[in-house]
């Protein structure tokens, strides 16, 4: 298993991307939430790698992650598992494209899930997930090219609306 510290870098690393060059105010409320809400269990998920469970950081993001539990039903934020979905059997190129954790824990098809809020990508799996995969799924989250789709006249956005016009 690696060191503590090593899940404490990836941390650092978390906190140290900006979004100063994004207007989130224009961006695609669905998007925005599931945006944030994977970051939430990235934090929570490499913060009970890095600290103690009873930790405040811990249990404060735990709080949070709640709160959004209700948050998720409201609106067109319940459509978001089916999009991703959709986007696979229709879209392939463009959910190849998606970060990682939005491609396999929305997809129907990966066994990966939030599970008491942890990130899990292999259910009978008793080893941790190395540093360098969250680090990786970080990365994703902020690639130019991902962030430009979140916002409401883009491609994600544009995708997203042509979906719900479907259901």
């Amino acid at each position: 298993m690696s060191s503590d510290s090593e899940y404490v870098h990836v941390l650092e690393h978390l906190y140290e991307k900006s979004l100063i060059l994004q207007d989130e105010t224009m961006w695609h409320h669905v998007l925005a939430f599931y945006f944030i809400d994977a970051l939430a269990h990235l934090d929570y998920t490499i913060s009970l790698m890095a600290y103690h469970y009873k930790s405040p950081r811990v249990m404060m993001t735990g709080e949070y992650l709640r709160c959004r539990v209700d948050q998720e039903k409201l609106g067109d934020r319940p459509k978001f598992p089916a999009f991703i979905n959709w986007l696979k059997k229709e879209h392939p190129e463009r959910f190849k494209a998606l970060p990682t954790l939005w491609r396999r824990v929305y997809d129907d098809e990966d066994e990966a899930r939030y599970m008491s809020f942890r990130i899990i990508f292999e259910r009978d799996s008793r080893n941790p997930t190395p540093p360098h995969v969250y680090r990786s799924l970080i990365d994703e989250f902020f690639k130019a090219e991902f962030l430009k789709g979140l916002y409401q006249d883009a491609s994600l956005a544009t995708l997203f609306e042509e979906f719900k016009g479907k259901t």
